[in-house]
């Protein structure tokens, strides 16, 4: 009787034991969950919209000032851009007197960058080293996009948000079958998490026909991008990448150096 007794009572002690780790471990999950979702409301929170525009454009100079039914494009964009609900602030960043006046004009805010920036988010991170409040989230919005849409735009830092691993966001669409082959219509594929895997001029994926597959849901490239702005300081810093330079597509370097980039469809 004394060794059932003292064999019950173990047992006894270790389920206790047992019990009271589960409990413990659960009670320290609720307040780590608790202390995550805390940090994350304030995850990456601040966001401003940069609207890169130059006006020695080798395919089309002075593109933003077209006119578009009444106004500039500069200022359509702008305008679609003003009505994104994730954006604390939007600013044109131009290297050119001409649109700055012009967009000083219908009200917006104007940051001068050089004329040496290689690209967009050169300048975009031009821009953010001379504003005077800091940003966690950096959303590079085309001028010559005026028919943007604010849904994509929320979309993209909303993605960023929610991926901490992430550095970059971006945005594709369906491809149209006629696009296929066009160079100018930059093509993605993504992985079943929706990361980018790669970018290209060429159709991809490519299959052993050489044709268009109809029934394949190749994806379009949108010009719309958001970043870390903490990554965005880097980016410059950043060597030139073969792949880079062979697709000429600026998005490659980021993903050739190893960091992450979530993609969203429109």
């Amino acid at each position: 009787m004394s060794m059932c007794s003292s064999s019950s009572v173990s047992l006894s002690t270790k389920s206790w034991i047992v019990h009271s780790i589960v409990a413990g471990a659960a009670i320290a999950a609720a307040i780590g969950a608790g202390a995550y979702l805390g940090r994350y409301r304030k995850f990456r929170s601040r966001v401003v919209g940069i609207i890169p525009a130059r006006y020695a454009s080798s395919r089309f100079e002075g593109k933003p000032l077209v006119n578009i039914l009444g106004k500039p494009m500069i200022q359509r964009t702008w305008e679609r851009a003003k009505l994104a609900s994730t954006l604390d602030h939007i600013v044109v960043a131009t290297d050119d007197e001409k649109i700055a006046e012009c967009c000083r004009g219908f009200g917006a805010d104007v940051v001068m960058t050089s004329e040496s920036c290689q690209n967009g988010t050169e300048r975009c991170n031009e821009a953010l080293q001379k504003l005077d409040k800091k940003y966690d989230v950096v959303v590079n919005i085309q001028g010559d996009e005026p028919l943007i849409e604010p849904e994509i735009i929320d979309g993209i830092v909303k993605a960023l948000q929610a991926a901490p691993d992430a550095v970059f966001s971006t945005a594709v669409t369906a491809l149209k079958p006629e696009d296929a082959f066009d160079p100018n219509r930059v093509k993605c594929v993504v992985d079943n998490r929706g990361y980018a895997i790669y970018f290209s001029r060429g159709l991809i994926p490519y299959n052993k026909t050489g044709k268009v597959n109809p029934q394949f849901p190749y994806m379009l490239h949108l010009g719309i991008q958001s970043y870390d702005s903490k990554f965005l300081k880097i980016y410059p810093e950043l060597q030139p990448t073969p792949l880079q330079l062979e697709e000429d597509l600026e998005q490659l370097k980021v993903l050739e150096n190893g960091y992450k980039m979530k993609v969203i469809k429109g």
